[in-house]
């Protein structure tokens, strides 16, 4: 790797029209899985302008079999929704929980997935289809993910934390973030720039000489306080470059600004374009998806990894076919920072001896049959906790033994 370069992340808000659709979407997902943890759920959502609609196939003991939806189903599906859309904080005109119209095309899910998914007699559960996924970690961070990207994520949410607490009165909750850092020796030692648009009050925004200077000034010195809250300390100097709501006024945001659509914020959700990123999308999909599963569990591994000294940074790809159980293909990436004596070709052959990759095995290696969704649909899936405990694909409960494996 160069010496000296720059490298840019983004992130988006809870509020981002993209990021209410999958927030809605693994709700509904949650929803399902407490109710049947076998539940099979592909939830799309689309958001526009005070409406919300669900397309998709389930499978779900106690709400929807044998092609009938169980008494107080459907409503509980959109008080579901309702809810997300209340608590993100969306109660405008052009998109208000209460208000907007909703609604549901899911039905139930093809008989020729199921048949070369569900398990039966000597077959095991297979892949719910095929693709490849990708899990990756680097030391940048004590999360042990990209810099750019752990402080996009973590200017936003300190952002939504004040305006939901009302501590700050002019933020609405449509919001986007870019950071770029330099890197020394491929450690990151400055921000080289920094841009926040954020959807606001009325009349907070001031450009080209319209609009009001105070109210805007007051808007740009919060998110300067909050750059220097999230970034280390002396990376933000003189020469940073910084952009907030560049483009002037932003007081319609949300679906009533841009129609939202889940799947759509994929680098954003993973490592910011550190890494390579598999075919499929995660939000909307239940744990027999191994577009989600075996995303976590390589993640999981390569995090591990790291944790365990065995690298600095490493980057994991697995392969599936649909209807088939186990991967075909395991590759690992050290980028040329494993410890002495480690190998990607010793640590290949030591993953299938530490961990099942069947989609059952990763489900019940790291619990992923329960209602924990939702809370992985913005800020990213990787790199961060919920409600003070690790996603269980964060932890590092496996150091320990891949450290007596490969040492």
């Amino acid at each position: 790797m160069r010496s000296s370069f720059l490298f840019t992340s983004e992130s988006v808000s809870e509020g981002h029209p993209d990021k209410v659709s999958d927030q809605i979407s693994d709700a509904v997902v949650d929803l399902f899985l407490s109710k049947d943890p076998e539940a099979r759920v592909a939830c799309e959502t689309l958001t526009t302008t005070n409406r919300v609609v669900l397309a998709g196939e389930i499978r779900c003991k106690g709400i929807y079999e044998n092609g009938a939806w169980a008494a107080g189903a459907l409503e509980e599906i959109e008080s579901t929704v309702r809810g997300v859309v209340r608590d993100i904080g969306y109660e405008q005109d052009g998109f208000h929980w209460e208000t907007l119209s909703f609604e549901n095309h899911l039905h139930g899910q093809s008989a020729h997935i199921a048949q070369g998914v569900d398990a039966a007699g000597n077959k095991d559960e297979g892949a719910g289809d095929q693709g490849i996924m990708f899990g990756y970690a680097s030391d940048e961070t004590p999360d042990l993910m990209p810099a750019t990207l752990d402080y996009s994520h973590k200017i936003l949410a300190q952002m939504a934390a004040d305006r939901k607490s009302r501590k700050v009165p002019f933020l609405e909750p449509d919001a986007k973030s870019q950071v770029t850092l330099r890197y020394e020796n491929e450690k990151p030692v400055a921000a080289t720039a920094l841009v926040v648009s954020t959807q606001h009050a009325p009349g907070y925004f001031f450009h080209n000489g319209e609009g009001d200077a105070a109210k805007y000034g007051e808007l740009r010195a919060y998110v300067m306080d909050v750059f220097h809250s999230v970034l280390p300390d002396g990376f933000i100097t003189a020469e940073t470059e910084i952009h907030v709501n560049p483009t002037g006024r932003f007081e319609i945001g949300g679906p009533d600004g841009d129609a939202g659509l889940t799947g759509r914020k994929i680098i954003v959700d993973t490592y910011g374009g550190a890494s390579p990123h598999g075919g499929g999308a995660f939000s909307g999909k239940d744990p027999t998806k191994v577009d989600r599963s075996a995303a976590y569990v390589t993640r999981y591994l390569a995090k591990n990894i790291v944790a365990a000294g065995l690298a600095r940074r490493c980057t994991i790809q697995v392969s599936y076919a649909i209807g088939v159980a186990h991967p075909l293909s395991i590759y690992v990436d050290l980028h040329d920072t494993g410890a002495a004596g480690i190998s990607e070709d010793a640590v290949e052959k030591a993953i299938p001896t530490l961990i099942n990759l069947t989609p059952r095995g990763i489900r019940e290696h790291l619990g992923l049959n329960k209602p924990i969704y939702r809370k992985s649909a913005a800020y990213g899936h990787f790199g961060r906790k919920a409600e003070g405990d690790f996603f269980p694909w964060e932890k590092t409960d496996l150091v320990d033994r891949l450290r007596a494996a490969l040492l």
